[in-house]
């Protein structure tokens, strides 16, 4: 039984339930038959169409009233169930023809490269370097893919240990180090010398860095700059990952967690992305109790700000 079907059938069962309740009550109660056909009849239609029909009823009777506002309440939350889970198929299919052409691409480059070897008989270094290279893409894609998925299934089981954050910033930044000093990059590094621990599982705090630096990168290179600071106060530790770049506009700001949403016009030909990183960033984050937001000021001041719960 699809997802649609149990929300259907739910629908009906509580409808029905309700209906018979408030009868019984009204009657028992009030005595007010016509009302109650109206109620009873709407409540049938809505059940018989699966519309999406609010009951409405003229009545005195605060408790009638108060009834009716709550089958109404309840109608809202099932409407609402149902658009989400329509919003998510379309948002499942996109994702699916997003990947399908992100994967095409490289590989149709790899297969002309072959070919090419296949009829000249030979194969120079380039050539090679650049097929493993669209190889390796094509192989991050479909690992970020397969993450996301288990991360949006729960089949992911992260293991959470007592971890010092301070490291794991500096040793994500570090990896990128060379990668921003041969472009030009003003680096900021602002982290405590002393230890500061959180619960979290290692890998999975690796990547999110990883991701929030080389979106910062992508993305940011207009500014030539990135920040990495980290500020425990109390029992929260906050990291904010910083570039001075074009940034987001407030009306990209509440997609740039969505599924494969890219900013095509602003991505770097150095370090390619294929939309998937920011979504996994933040389903790690939240898995482990942290929460990731994003604060852009366009050409200023971008920041990505992961809050995490400090351990003593």
């Amino acid at each position: 039984m699809t997802k649609e079907a149990i929300i259907l059938l739910f629908s009906i069962l509580v409808a029905a339930l309700v209906a018979v309740i408030i009868i019984q009550y009204a009657v028992y109660r009030f005595g007010t038959q016509k009302k109650l056909r109206s109620v009873s009849n709407q409540l049938n239609n809505i059940t018989e169409t699966d519309g999406d029909e609010r009951i409405t009823l003229f009545t005195d009777n605060k408790e009638l009233k108060r009834l009716i506002s709550e089958i109404n309440e309840l109608q809202d939350k099932l409407i609402k169930v149902k658009t989400d889970y329509v919003r998510s198929e379309i948002s499942s299919r996109k994702m699916l023809s997003n990947i399908s052409h992100d994967i095409k691409t490289p590989m149709t480059v790899i297969l002309g490269y072959l070919e090419i070897m296949r009829i000249n008989g030979t194969a120079t270094e380039e050539m090679i370097q650049k097929t493993e290279n669209k190889a390796k893409s094509v192989m991050e894609l479909i690992t970020q893919f397969f993450t996301l998925a288990k991360l949006e299934s729960g089949d992911m089981n992260l293991e959470t240990e007592r971890t010092d954050v301070c490291e794991i910033c500096r040793e994500s930044i570090l990896d990128y180090y060379e990668i921003l000093t041969n472009s030009g990059f003003t680096v900021k590094v602002d982290i405590p010398e002393t230890a500061v621990f959180i619960n979290a599982d290692k890998k999975a705090l690796q990547r999110i860095l990883t991701n929030l630096i080389s979106n910062a990168i992508r993305y940011g290179s207009d500014g030539k700059y990135l920040g990495i600071s980290l500020v425990r106060e109390d029992k929260e530790i906050t990291i904010c990952v910083t570039d001075k770049g074009k940034g987001i506009d407030k009306q990209f700001a509440d997609k740039i967690f969505d599924r494969l949403f890219t900013l095509e016009d602003s991505r770097n030909k150095n370090i390619q992305g294929n939309g998937l990183g920011l979504t996994i960033a933040k389903n790690l984050t939240e898995q482990m109790g942290g929460a990731l937001t994003l604060e852009s000021e366009p050409y200023k001041q971008t920041k990505f700000i992961l809050k995490f719960r400090a351990l003593p």
